[in-house]
């Protein structure tokens, strides 16, 4: 039999013990939980913490796949609740979390969580032997993670004690939109769907549907538009720009016109756009009231056209009262999609920049992209164009060195001009090539406090590279 082994790790919270307990209880935080660069997904889940309540993860080890089933064990609110392996990679796994008050008056962290999980290994001396110190940096880049997504989250809870919110998202199986409807699940608010075809189940709204009447949209106190097609799914040609432009203009400026119509619009619309609508703008510092890209000579392009033409499309709902905010994404950095994930690849294989590198990238970890349509929701002052990016924007050249360092590649081989463009073509320049050096200014001036202003900082937490060693 193998070693029965031990690990401990405490973390002060920003909230009652009720709280801390509320936010694990709630639907969507085991998916919250779950580190980004796992490969892990619930295949099913009764979102009970009670005992005899079971989960089944779907995971691999050393490229095998297989299922993990825990089922919970010890449930005593808002003080603890234990779980246990019934099968899965460990020959046993007790896992119990713990929430105590923290004995000091006026913490600014009320209470703290403890994780404590008893495990041991499969096949005995071997397994000890060989997987002692993977199965333990595994736990440690895990718990890293989650105490630290869980102290940050609930900071943002404190810092915005909203009451019950009704929302409704669009784009919602999207990278940002899916994880932005997790996020207020988590904090107790009620969540819609915004679908494009008819709706099929009661928390969806179909507003593009022929079906649509006096009730679609109604009742909100805000709506979230993500949805677009993705401008990064292959090479552009004129249908695929067509199709680019008309997911975004025609579906927002349609969606606008029926919120202005509503008897109880919402508060507020934030509408996604994009720091491409700055165009290439080389080293000038760009902020919301920068000159937009389709209006300077060095910046038009059709990013640029393509963004004007999309926030002006919600000039109905602006019209009618609607405080909008146009959500200016820079880079999403998430190993679950978009940039960084395809980038990964490329940086394993010691790739370095791309062109010259002196491009500016304007990035935003996706934490802080949720962190920032939550702020733009609830502060009333903030409104029209917001950059949702870190206050940091770094050259090209230097963000594959440090994505090199953070995964322990060095960045030797880059990636000419002219072969992006071959493979490419137009969308070389627009989403590679082009230099946009923005800051979040509205944001700052607001006083969002952002998790992640350093790109190394974020690289670490994303890619599981922080550990958290166990106290016992």
């Amino acid at each position: 039999m193998s070693k029965l082994r031990r690990y401990v790790a405490t973390q002060a919270l920003p909230a009652s013990p009720v709280s801390a307990f509320n936010y694990h209880e709630r639907l969507g935080a085991l998916n919250r939980l779950i580190p980004p660069w796992e490969t892990v997904t619930i295949e099913s889940s009764d979102c009970s913490l009670k005992p005899g309540s079971r989960v089944i993860l779907k995971t691999s080890v050393g490229g095998v796949p297989l299922r993990w089933v825990a089922e919970h064990t010890e449930y005593d609110p808002p003080n603890l609740f234990a779980d246990r392996q019934v099968s899965g990679p460990f020959a046993t796994w007790n896992h119990q979390h713990r929430f105590e008050r923290e004995e000091k008056a006026n913490s600014d962290n009320p209470s703290r969580l403890i994780d404590q999980i008893d495990y041991r290994l499969p096949l005995g001396a071997l397994g000890d032997f060989f997987g002692s110190a993977k199965a333990r940096r595994t736990i440690e880049a895990m718990f890293a993670y989650r105490h630290q997504v869980t102290h940050d989250d609930l900071r943002l809870m404190h810092d915005y004690p909203l009451n019950h919110l009704r929302v409704a998202v669009s784009g919602s199986n999207g990278l940002v939109g899916k994880s932005f409807c997790n996020l207020l699940n988590l904090f107790g608010h009620e969540v819609r769907a915004i679908v494009r075809g008819e709706q099929q189940e009661s928390n969806h709204e179909a507003p593009w549907s022929r079906n649509a009447d006096q009730h679609t949209l109604s009742g909100l106190d805000a709506v979230v538009h993500l949805a677009g097609k993705s401008i990064a799914d292959g090479r552009w040609n004129q249908t695929q720009k067509a199709e680019i432009r008309d997911s975004r203009v025609q579906k927002t400026r349609q969606l606008c016109e029926l919120l202005a119509t509503r008897k109880q619009p919402p508060k507020v619309l934030v509408c996604a756009s994009a720091t491409g609508i700055y165009g290439d703008r080389g080293d000038e510092i760009l902020d919301e009231q920068s000159p937009l890209g389709e209006s300077t000579t060095k910046g038009a392009g059709f990013l640029a056209e393509v963004g004007k033409k999309w926030e002006e499309a919600c000039k109905p709902a602006l019209d009618a009262g609607i405080r909008v905010v146009h959500a200016r994404f820079g880079i999403i950095l998430s190993p679950r999609g978009g940039a960084l994930q395809k980038m990964l690849t490329p940086a394993k294989l010691m790739g370095g920049s791309l062109g010259s590198g002196k491009q500016w990238w304007s990035w935003i970890g996706l934490d802080d992209a949720l962190g920032a349509l939550y702020h733009c929701i609830e502060c009333e002052q903030v409104h029209g164009a917001v950059n949702l990016v870190a206050p940091s924007p770094i050259q090209n050249s230097d963000f594959t060195r440090e994505l090199g360092r953070v995964i322990g590649r060095p960045a030797l081989f880059p990636a000419p001009k002219t072969a992006l463009r071959l493979a490419l073509g137009e969308m070389a320049d627009a989403l590679l090539l082009s230099s946009t050096r923005v800051i979040p200014q509205k944001l700052m001036d607001s006083n969002y406090d952002f998790r992640f202003t350093d790109l190394g900082q974020l690289l670490r937490y994303s890619l599981g590279r922080n550990l958290k060693h166990s106290e016992a």
